[in-house]
C-alpha cells in the first residue's frame, strides 16, 4: 500500500526517535521543510477553499490510498460522483480500497499492526477510545491536532465548539481522530408514542376508557397509564381491525433493546430518564437508574401488562425488520414506539403521536438516549504517511457545510439540484424509478467525517423532509417532557487506567442487568429479595461502583475540559 516504503519507513523512524526524545521539534522542522517544497513543485495551499489544493504537477506526482468499509449498497468510492468532484476541484489523488463492514472487522487488527503494508488513513475506521489510546502510545496514530494550520474548516469548529474539542483529546492533549457531526436533535429522544385512533374511538364508543372524548384523539394526546391500560384491553379482547380473528391484534409493541422504538420510555410513567445503558447524568453526576427503586416499581407494572398480553411477547424477541414488516398490510399495531408512524405502518394517516403516559404517582417523562450526535474515531491517519499534511487539507474540504452535505446524502446532479433555492439552498432532485430516497442515498455517499450543525440546516441543506417531521414531533411531544438537569453522557475520553476499569468489568454488568431485566419483564415481575440480591450485586461482584466512578472522572475531566476551552475562546 505504500508509494515510497523506504521514505516512509525512515519518516517513521524519525516521528518514533522525536517522540521518544519527549518533543515534535525535528517533525515540525521536517513538516516545515517539506511544506517549502509542496508549496513550490506542487503548488500546494491550504487556505482558499475555492482553488485547488494542488497544481496540475502535484496532482500527477502525488496520490494517496485510502481503506474503508462501506454499505453494501453503496458504489465503490472511487466511483462516486461526490468523489470525482472532489478531485477534480482539489487536484489530490485519493485512491480508495472498498471492502465490506465484516471485513474490515476482520482485518483491523491486521492492518494497524502491519507496518510495512499500512494505508495511508483508514476511513469509517470506528476507533473507540481504548484503541485511539493503545494505538497512539504505540506512535501507529499521527496526531492530527499538530497539523491543524493545514485544516481551517476543522480548526474552526474546534474553536467554536469547545464540546467537540473535549470529546476527542485524548489524555495526552492530543487529537487522533476526525469526527462525524450530524446534529439535528433527534437522536438524545428515539422514541415517540403512537395510538390508532380508530380503535381509540372505538375504545370510547363502547365506554371502554373514561375520560377522554372523540375530540381529543389528536397529536399530542396525553393519556394516563390507567386509560392506556384500558384501552390496550379493549384492543386486546375484540377484533379491532375487523378480519373475524380476535388474535391478531398486537395492543402494545415496540423491539426490545433496539436503538429507537425501544421499551425505555415505559419507565418514564415512573418519572425515569432511562436508555439502554441505564446510565444518564444528573445534575452532572453519572447516575444509574437500575439502582433506583422506582425501576423495580416500574419493572413491576410493566411485566404486568406483558403477563395480561398487553404488550406484545414477541416485542422482546422480534427485531427491527421484522417489527417493520409485522406493521404492513392489516392494521395488528393497537400501540407502538417509533420515530414515525409513516416507516411502521401502511395507514400512518390512522395514528396520532401521543404525550408520555402519565404513571400511578403522576409522573410523566421519557428516556433520554445515549446515541451520539457527534460521533469519534470516523478518520485516522498512519504515521510517516508522507506528504500527509496534504491528505489532511483535502478531508478538511469534507467539513465544509456544502460539501459536508453531499459526502452525507449524496453528490449535486443526482441527489440535489444544480441551481440552489432563492436562499442559496441545496434543493433535493425529484425521485425518478422506483428507487428511494434512502436507497439513492446509499448508493451514492459514502457518509462519515461531515458537519451538519445549525448553520448548515439553515443556510446549505433542508434537512430531509422526514427528518423535519420527526423533529418537529420530537420538539412538541418529547423534549418538554425531559427533566431539568438530565442529559445523556457524551462521548468521553478516557485514560488508560479507567479503560482498564471498563474493559475489565463493563461488559459483565450489562450483561447481568440485561439477562434479570428480560427476565422480570416477561415472567411477572421482580421480587422484594430478587431486587435486594440485585443491588447486592451491582455494589459487589458487578463493580458498578468502580465503573461509576470511572465515567464520572472523564465526565468532569470533559466538564472542565469544554470549560477551559470556552473561557479561552472568550478572552
Amino acid at each position: 500500500m505504500k508509494r515510497f516504503v523506504a521514505l516512509a519507513t525512515l519518516m517513521a523512524m524519525t516521528l518514533s526517535l522525536t517522540a521518544c526524545g519527549g518533543g515534535n521539534t525535528a517533525a515540525t522542522t521536517e513538516s516545515k521543510t517539506d511544506i517549502d517544497k509542496l508549496v513550490a513543485d506542487y503548488g500546494f495551499q491550504w487556505t482558499d477553499p475555492e482553488a485547488p489544493i494542488l497544481n496540475d504537477a502535484g496532482a500527477e506526482a502525488l496520490s494517496f490510498n485510502v481503506y474503508s468499509s462501506k454499505n453494501a449498497s453503496a458504489l465503490d468510492y472511487n466511483d462516486m460522483k461526490i468523489m470525482q468532484d472532489l478531485k477534480a476541484e482539489t487536484n489530490v489523488t485519493v485512491n480508495w480500497e472498498n471492502v465490506s463492514e465484516s471485513v474490515y472487522s476482520e482485518q483491523k487488527n491486521l492492518i494497524f499492526g502491519n507496518a510495512d503494508d499500512r494505508p495511508d488513513a483508514i476511513y469509517h475506521a470506528g476507533m473507540s477510545a481504548g484503541e485511539v489510546i493503545r494505538y497512539a502510545q504505540r506512535n501507529v496514530l499521527l496526531p492530527i491536532s499538530d497539523y491543524l494550520e493545514y485544516m481551517p474548516n476543522f480548526s474552526k469548529i474546534l474553536e467554536e465548539r469547545p464540546d467537540i474539542r473535549a470529546q476527542l483529546t485524548s489524555e495526552d492533549g492530543k487529537i487522533y481522530t476526525l469526527p462525524r457531526v450530524e446534529e439535528m436533535g433527534l437522536l438524545q429522544n428515539p422514541n415517540l408514542l403512537f395510538l390508532n385512533k380508530n380503535w381509540a374511538q372505538q375504545a370510547i364508543d363502547a365506554g371502554a376508557v373514561t375520560g377522554i372524548t372523540s375530540a381529543d384523539l389528536v397529536d399530542g394526546l396525553t393519556l394516563t397509564c390507567d386509560q392506556m391500560q384500558a384501552m390496550l384491553t379493549y384492543f386486546r379482547d375484540n377484533d379491532m381491525n375487523g378480519n373475524g380473528e380476535t388474535d391478531d391484534e398486537r395492543p402494545l409493541s415496540f423491539v426490545y433493546n433496539n436503538w429507537q422504538g425501544n421499551q425505555c420510555d415505559l419507565y418514564g410513567m415512573f418519572g425515569l430518564n432511562d436508555n439502554l445503558e441505564h446510565r444518564v447524568v444528573v445534575d452532572g453526576k453519572i447516575t444509574y437508574t437500575v439502582q433506583d427503586d422506582r425501576f423495580k416499581d416500574a419493572t413491576n407494572y410493566i411485566a404486568g401488562w406483558v403477563s395480561d398480553g398487553l404488550i406484545d411477547m414477541v416485542s422482546f424477541e422480534q427485531s427491527q425488520d421484522n417489527f417493520l414488516a409485522n406493521g404492513k398490510g392489516d392494521e395488528t399495531y393497537g400501540a407502538f414506539y417509533w420515530w414515525e408512524s409513516e416507516t411502521v405502518v401502511s395507514n400512518p394517516e390512522n395514528y396520532i403521536c401521543c404525550a408520555p403516559l402519565v404513571g400511578p404517582n403522576g409522573d410523566q417523562t421519557i428516556c433520554v438516549s445515549n446515541n451520539p450526535e457527534i460521533s469519534t474515531g470516523e478518520l485516522v491517519f498512519f504515521n510517516g504517511v508522507e506528504n500527509v499534511e496534504v491528505l489532511l487539507a483535502y478531508f478538511d474540504r469534507y467539513y465544509d457545510p456544502y460539501i459536508s452535505a453531499q459526502i452525507n446524502y449524496g453528490p449535486v446532479g443526482i441527489v440535489y439540484e444544480e441551481e440552489p433555492d432563492e436562499n442559496g439552498m441545496l434543493v433535493q432532485k425529484e425521485l425518478t424509478g422506483d428507487m428511494t430516497a434512502d436507497e439513492l442515498r446509499l448508493q451514492n455517499a459514502p457518509l462519515g467525517i461531515c458537519y451538519l450543525s445549525d448553520y448548515a440546516w439553515e443556510n446549505v441543506v433542508h434537512m430531509e423532509p422526514r427528518a423535519q417531521l420527526r423533529l418537529e414531533r420530537l420538539n412538541a411531544y418529547a423534549t418538554p417532557y425531559v427533566d431539568e438537569g438530565v442529559t445523556p453522557t457524551p462521548n468521553l475520553q478516557f485514560t488508560m487506567e479507567e479503560l482498564n476499569v471498563l474493559t475489565s468489568y463493563e461488559s459483565n454488568l450489562n450483561d447481568y442487568i440485561r439477562t434479570n431485566l428480560i427476565s422480570w419483564l416477561t415472567s411477572g415481575g421482580v421480587t422484594d429479595d430478587q431486587w435486594a440480591t440485585f443491588q447486592e450485586d451491582l455494589s459487589g461482584r458487578t463493580n458498578l461502583p468502580t465503573i461509576q466512578q470511572a465515567y464520572q472522572d472523564a465526565y468532569d475531566r470533559y466538564i472542565s475540559g469544554e470549560t477551559a476551552d470556552a473561557s479561552a475562546d472568550s478572552q
